[in-house]
């Protein structure tokens, strides 16, 4: 080990104290020493040399000042990062201790993306329950976008749907479960329902139901826009709840795109029907995403093996 990286180790485990993350990660969010030391009723003087201290353990610049305040240097933004996680570790190992007496049997919180809500994700959920009846399960719905910084963050143990691309892999373990496909969509209704095949022209004067531009799906569907004579939809609605999409696909005359299992029941009872149109994008892994088997408690571990056993049998 470098003798500088020993060095800091070493005065972090002797030296470090909690009150100084919290400040620290104060600071970061506020932007201003006085307003933190407020926060964490300290004075302004005590604050900043609290401040000083964490840049002589730690033998970087935390802070930058500037005339609206303080703004974190790269290295500030890396320990205010892992102060939140190890404040995040806490949180979580109180409320398994928690969980625990009170007989719950522990408590994960897990992220989902559309393409696992439907069936894999209640699937697996079904099965732990069945094996831990008194497991704790929390479900938080959102995009990569939002979910893998939780996840980082360790406000979440695992994120569950369609895997980011190229980003958000960065200190975090991804197993992809299984290929699912893009499929389009409309109401039993839509002038195109019963469509033998169509070519894009046909869909042309309908208006789209389409993921946020922030997401890997967006951005394969804008471009392929842009491929089919620079396309713009006369009516664009930006939604990943799938309860709402499916009251707009069922009542108007709007075309979805989603994961082809989402929608499959409601196409089995014929409330949805798929087009005859193969996207020439879109397909792609559905997986799950974490910060690591041993940062899962063991009510995660359960559903991460739950996870595969059920994508096992999709």
């Amino acid at each position: 080990m470098p003798a500088r990286h020993s060095r800091i180790v070493e005065r972090a485990l002797t030296r470090l104290k909690l009150r100084q993350l919290r400040l620290l990660v104060a600071v970061g969010r506020t932007g201003n020493i006085q307003a933190a030391a407020r926060e964490l009723n300290v004075s302004q003087p005590a604050a900043t040399k609290m401040i000083k201290d964490l840049e002589l353990d730690f033998e970087v610049r935390l802070f930058d000042r500037t005339n609206r305040g303080v703004v974190p240097t790269i290295y500030g933004e890396a320990l205010i990062r892992h102060g939140k996680l190890i404040f995040a570790q806490i949180s979580n190992a109180a409320q398994e201790l928690d969980d625990l007496t009170e007989g719950t049997s522990g408590r994960v919180v897990v992220g989902t993306l559309l393409a696992a809500s439907s069936h894999l994700l209640p699937m697996a959920i079904a099965r732990v329950l069945a094996k831990r009846p008194n497991v704790m399960i929390k479900v938080v719905e959102g995009t990569n976008e939002v979910l893998m910084p939780a996840l980082r963050a360790g406000e979440i143990d695992l994120v569950v749907g369609r895997l980011p691309a190229h980003r958000h892999r960065q200190e975090l373990d991804q197993i992809a479960l299984y290929e699912e496909e893009i499929t389009l969509l409309v109401g039993s209704t839509h002038p195109l329902a019963n469509a033998a095949e169509l070519t894009f022209d046909d869909m042309r004067d309908f208006g789209w139901i389409l993921p946020p531009v922030e997401t890997t799906l967006r951005r394969q569907v804008d471009r392929y826009f842009l491929d089919e004579e620079q396309y713009h939809p006369p009516v664009t609605v930006e939604s990943v709840s799938y309860l709402t999409n499916r009251a707009l696909l069922a009542e108007g005359s709007l075309i979805g795109l989603m994961p082809a299992h989402v929608p499959a029941r409601d196409v089995a009872q014929g409330l949805l029907c798929r087009l005859p149109f193969q996207l020439p994008f879109g397909a792609g892994p559905v997986g799950v995403s974490y910060r690591g088997k041993e940062r899962l408690s063991p009510a995660g571990l359960v559903l991460l093996d739950a996870l595969r056993e059920v994508a096992g049998s999709l």
